[in-house]
């Protein structure tokens, strides 16, 4: 028995309706989206999109990081992304605490110093949207004719509000 059996019985299960083979893996809605790993978050669905339609770049609070302006020049270079949309969300684990709490509480659960690690903590979600909309369109490799919005997505409507 492995700790994955039901998630590759699942696997089995979607691979025999599965309908993207021979897809060229382009963002045929020419979106790309940056958001919060946060489950609560369905991001195809939440604009109306489906497979195939966009890059999802998600991590801890949505940041827009050196490793999601690579991805972000990549699908717009490579991949036919002309919007990029940065989104945060309410109640994100990142903006509830300080950079310092997080790495307490890190330490407290697994007994180790943390604070090497930088977590990307949120003081202020839409200084740090406009901040990091700012990352992406200020960024050299990415032309002016790319449209960047940054938003918040409220995870008890279900309603994107834009900031920038």
């Amino acid at each position: 028995m492995s700790d994955f059996d039901d998630l590759l019985s699942a696997n089995s299960a979607f691979a025999e309706t599965f309908d993207l083979h021979g897809f060229d893996g382009v963002a045929k809605a020419g979106v790309a989206m940056v958001t919060c790993m946060d489950s609560r978050i369905d991001p195809l669905n939440m604009i109306g999109l489906e497979p195939g339609d966009a890059k999802i770049l998600r991590n801890p609070g949505g940041r827009v990081t050196e490793r999601v302006l690579v991805a972000t020049v990549l699908g717009i270079t490579l991949l036919q992304v002309k919007r990029v949309m940065v989104i945060q969300h309410t109640r994100c684990a990142m903006a509830s605490a300080s950079e310092e709490e997080l790495h307490r509480r890190i330490e407290e659960r697994t007994g180790v110093d943390a604070t090497w690690m930088e977590l990307g903590a949120i003081d202020d979600q839409e200084s740090t949207i406009r901040g990091d909309v700012h990352k992406v369109t200020s960024h050299p490799l990415v032309p002016d004719d790319i449209s960047v919005g940054g938003f918040i997505y409220d995870v008890d409507t279900g309603l994107l509000r834009q900031v920038v």
